[in-house]
């Protein structure tokens, strides 16, 4: 066994991808419908750090894995994120978070009734909590490393916690949410037969059909056209409906007349169906309301495919790079719309490093940046920065040639391997110091940090699910938000495989991450005073 420690101590890649791959197998085990997947990366580390206490890799690394998982989050739901901060559940669930983060920060406060200082009060706050920016803040106002000894002991409870509250969470309330069915275009082939809607134009009809429903195509007099605003309907009419849910399309159906399939579709000699990916630069980040075609060719855009779903054609929907775009347009235009849009398969996994270095540049230095609160000294937000400017990139899509967004799977690789280099640096870190701190400090620490863990994660879970009653996936992600470390993000994941943990999680992380830091900033004043 010494040999084995010697080894691994010199040579820490190789126990990095050692605990990667360990982890990733215990992840699969599966017990009653739930597995840790790669949130058993961590727990492998601790184990491997604890055996083998020189064999971390440098903190640099896990950090590098930190701000991909990070930037990753942030580009894919900056839209989502913030339009989820103007919503009632949005607020709900920052509310939610808020309260069990304060709640939390009192508790922590109060063992100093109990004998702990209030170095080893915020110490645990930040360390069940994940906050490192809280724990610098603590570190900078109180001029010693006191607040590092609770931190190292709560830690590890503040992520493997939450990810035990969450799998006994999800065994009490029953709760088997499967992966949402992708989204598929249907399409259906209605003939005009509701007199009522003669003589209306097509834009007129789009505010009678059901919401989620398009016309992407009409037949008359034996020819398929492609529908106008001002297109005015007649009798006998054939439109081709587009919709992501055959409910929506009956409904459709019910409305304009009857399905007369065959009439559009066995007759391709105007406009015929053709899918493209999306690779042009001039095309990739674009509204497709702002897509100009080329001169003499009448195109379409029926549907865009990202990833495993079928999204209607919006004037508002950006286009990625990497989506495959459904179109109609005559056959003799097929090799110009080729043309025009690229498609170059490559691009799913191609991105822009140019935009990832600058992304992540702006991020890292908004994180360094010291932001004075008056009365209270001055923070800095740390990687929760470059969260917040990966958001805002996200949501601008695109700033003239710059296009921020990448595409989908290359997203997925990116972070998915920033999550788990993190996971396993992290793990092997604090293996050891978990295991030293527990010998000197005594298990009084360890009780405390255990107790604001529970009281952190159990009033946001209550306050979710039963005050202001949001949905379970939603639920969890304000949890995972609320308490910070991305390896709870990856076990809530699969038990909830929908995105809202995602969009919830990068929503609370950074507004939380201000609150601990502030709620730190005003204990010290408040102590000093």
């Amino acid at each position: 066994m010494v040999a084995v420690r010697t080894f691994l101590e010199h040579q820490s890649l190789f126990a990095l991808f050692l605990t990667i791959a360990l982890g990733y197998l215990i992840g699969e085990i599966n017990i009653k419908g739930v597995a840790l997947g790669s949130g058993a990366v961590l727990f492998v580390g601790l184990a491997l750090g604890a055996f083998a206490p020189k064999s971390a890799p440098p903190a640099l690394l896990g950090t590098l894995g930190l701000l991909l998982f990070l930037y990753g989050i942030g580009i894919q739901y900056g839209g989502q994120f913030f339009r989820g901060l103007t919503s009632r559940d949005g607020m709900k669930a920052n509310a939610a978070a808020c309260l069990g983060v304060i709640i939390a920060g009192f508790v922590s406060c109060g063992f100093i009734s109990f004998g702990a200082t209030l170095a080893d009060a915020l110490g645990m706050f930040a360390g069940s909590g994940t906050s490192t920016a809280s724990l610098q803040v603590a570190i900078a106002s109180m001029n010693n490393n006191d607040a590092a000894v609770a931190y190292s002991v709560a830690y590890p409870f503040g992520v493997a916690g939450p990810i035990l509250f969450l799998y006994v969470l999800n065994i009490a309330l029953k709760m088997k949410i499967q992966k949402p069915p992708s989204k598929v275009l249907e399409t259906a082939e209605i003939a005009l037969r509701n007199q009522s809607l003669y003589g209306l134009r097509l834009s007129e009809l789009a505010g009678r059909l059901p919401d989620g429903v398009a016309i992407a195509a009409v037949r008359r007099a034996h020819h398929n056209q492609l529908p106008t605003d001002d297109f005015t309907l007649q009798s006998d009419d054939v439109l081709l409906a587009t919709a992501t849910e055959r409910r929506l399309l009956d409904e459709a159906t019910a409305l304009c007349g009857e399905l007369q399939p065959g009439r559009m579709a066995s007759h391709r000699e105007d406009l015929d169906y053709m899918r493209v990916f999306a690779s042009n630069a001039s095309v990739v980040g674009m509204a497709i309301g702002d897509i100009r075609f080329p001169a003499g060719v009448s195109c379409a855009i029926a549907h865009v495919r990202r990833g495993d779903a079928d999204l209607l054609s919006k004037p508002d929907l950006i286009i990625e790079a990497g989506d495959r775009v459904g179109l109609l347009v005559n056959r003799a235009h097929h090799a110009t719309i080729r043309a025009f849009f690229g498609d170059s398969i490559k691009t799913t996994a191609d991105l822009s490093f140019i935009c990832l270095g600058i992304g992540a540049a702006v991020g890292l230095l908004a994180g360094a940046l010291p932001l004075p609160v008056p009365g209270l000294g001055a923070f800095s937000l740390g990687l929760a920065a470059l969260l917040l400017v990966a958001l805002c990139l996200g949501k601008l899509r695109r700033s003239g040639p710059f296009v921020w967004v990448m595409p989908l799977s290359a997203n997925l690789v990116l972070r998915n391997l920033g999550l788990t280099i993190f996971l396993a640096q992290v793990g092997i870190s604090c293996g050891p110091k978990f295991v030293a701190t527990v010998g000197t400090a005594g298990p009084l620490l360890l009780l405390y940090g255990a107790i604001t863990l529970l009281v952190l994660v159990g009033v946001t879970a209550v306050c979710c699910l039963w005050i202001f009653r949001l949905p379970f996936d939603t639920s969890v992600g304000v949890i995972c938000g609320a308490t910070g470390n991305p390896a709870i993000l990856a076990f809530a994941n699969r038990i909830a495989p929908t995105d809202q943990p995602d969009i919830m999680y990068a929503m609370i992380f950074p507004s939380m991450t201000i609150v601990k830091v502030l709620f730190v900033q005003i204990a010290i004043s408040w102590a000093g005073s």
